[in-house]
C-alpha cells in the first residue's frame, strides 16, 4: 500500500474517531438532561430558599428559566446554545455558565496535570524496577504497597495527608487554592497527591505486569543468546511494554480530570468537582449539564488521543489501520 494510501486510512480512522466521539457526548448531554428532570426537587423553590414563595413568584421564575417548558424543548434550547457556546445561566446565581466555570476549570485542570505528572514520574519507573527484579524483596514491597494504594479510599488518603502533613508538620495550606504561581502549586501538592495515590498504585502493577511479560518472550532470550548490548535489549523491552501503558495513562488522565471531586471537597478547593457536588443538591441543571458535558469531552478526546498515539507506536496497529 503506497504512502499515501496508508495517510488517507489514518485520516478516515480520525474522522470516524471524532464522529463517533460527537455522538458519544450528544448521548451523554441526552442522558444526564433525562436524569436531573426525574430527580425530585424543584429548582424554582431552591432559587427562593428560605423567602417565602406563592404561585405566581414560582410560574414567574420558572417562566424565566423555562422550566415548564417541554422536556425536548428545554434540551433542544439548551443544545443549540452549546453549539454557539453559551451554555445558559446557573440557576443559583444567575450569571452564565462559562463565567462560573473560568477559574474553577483552570483549578481542577492544574490538579490533574499535577496529579498526573506524579503518577508518570513516580509509578511508571518503579513498576519497571519492580519488573526487572521480580521476586526481589523491593518488589515485593512495592507490590504490597501497591495494592494498599488501590484499596484504599481517597477521602481517607486525603484526611491522613491533610493531618500529618497539613496539621501535625504544618508543612503544607490545609485548604484552598493559594493566590496562583508558586502559591498555587503549593496549595495543590497535598491534592494531587491523595489523587494520584490509587491511580498511581494501578499504573505501577500495569507497568510491572507489562513489563514482565515482555522479559518473559521469547525475542528476549534469543537477542540476549546473540549477545546484543543490554542497553538495546531493554529499549525493545520498553517500547513494547509502554504500548499498553500508555493506554492506561491515557485511561488514568480522564478519569484523574473527571474525578476530582472528593479531593476538592476535602481540601476545600474551588474546582469544577465541588461546584458540581453543590449543583446538583441545588438541581442547578445548567451548570451540571455543563460540568457533565466537559467532562465527558475531556475523557472522549483523550481516549482518541491515546488511540492516534497507539497508532504511531504500534506498527501492527498502523497496518491494521491502512488495510
Amino acid at each position: 500500500m503506497s504512502s499515501a494510501s496508508a495517510r488517507g486510512s489514518v485520516v478516515r480512522f480520525v474522522l470516524v474517531r471524532l464522529a463517533a466521539t460527537v455522538v458519544l457526548l450528544l448521548a451523554v448531554s441526552f442522558v444526564v438532561f433525562s436524569l436531573l428532570h426525574l430527580t425530585p426537587g424543584d429548582p424554582a423553590r431552591n432559587l427562593l430558599g428560605p423567602k417565602p414563595s406563592s404561585p405566581e413568584i414560582l410560574a414567574s421564575i420558572r417562566a424565566q428559566y423555562h422550566l415548564d417548558d417541554p422536556f425536548f424543548s428545554q434540551y433542544f434550547r439548551w443544545l443549540g446554545g452549546v453549539l454557539h457556546g453559551d451554555f445558559g445561566r446557573s440557576i443559583r446565581s444567575d450569571t452564565p455558565v462559562t463565567e462560573l466555570l473560568a477559574d474553577r476549570v483552570v483549578v481542577t485542570a492544574q490538579l490533574a496535570f499535577l496529579a498526573f505528572a506524579m503518577t508518570v514520574l513516580v509509578a511508571v519507573p518503579l513498576g519497571i524496577v519492580a519488573a526487572v527484579r521480580a521476586g526481589s524483596t523491593i518488589d515485593r514491597t512495592m507490590s504490597v504497597g501497591a495494592i494498599i494504594g488501590v484499596g484504599a479510599p481517597t477521602y481517607a488518603v486525603g484526611l491522613i495527608l491533610l493531618y500529618v502533613f497539613g496539621v501535625s508538620l504544618d508543612l503544607f495550606p490545609v485548604y484552598g487554592s493559594g493566590d496562583g504561581g508558586l502559591d498555587r502549586l503549593w496549595h495543590l501538592v497535598l491534592p494531587a497527591v491523595t489523587l494520584a495515590f490509587g491511580v498511581g498504585a494501578l499504573v505501577f502493577k500495569l507497568t510491572r505486569t507489562a513489563v514482565l511479560g515482555e522479559l518473559d518472550q521469547d525475542y528476549v532470550a534469543f537477542a540476549v543468546s546473540r549477545g546484543l548490548e543490554p542497553r538495546r535489549v531493554r529499549t525493545m523491552v520498553l517500547r513494547n511494554a509502554f504500548i499498553p501503558v500508555i493506554t492506561s495513562l491515557g485511561l488514568v488522565f480522564g478519569f484523574l480530570f473527571g474525578g476530582t471531586i472528593l479531593v476538592e471537597v476535602t481540601f476545600a478547593l474551588q474546582g469544577i468537582g465541588s461546584l458540581l457536588a453543590s449543583s446538583v443538591t441545588f438541581k442547578d441543571i445548567p451548570v451540571v449539564q455543563a460540568i457533565t458535558l466537559l467532562t465527558a469531552a475531556v475523557i472522549a478526546l483523550t481516549a482518541l488521543a491515546v488511540d492516534l498515539i497507539y497508532v504511531g507506536a504500534d506498527p501492527r496497529v498502523r497496518a491494521r489501520v491502512a488495510r
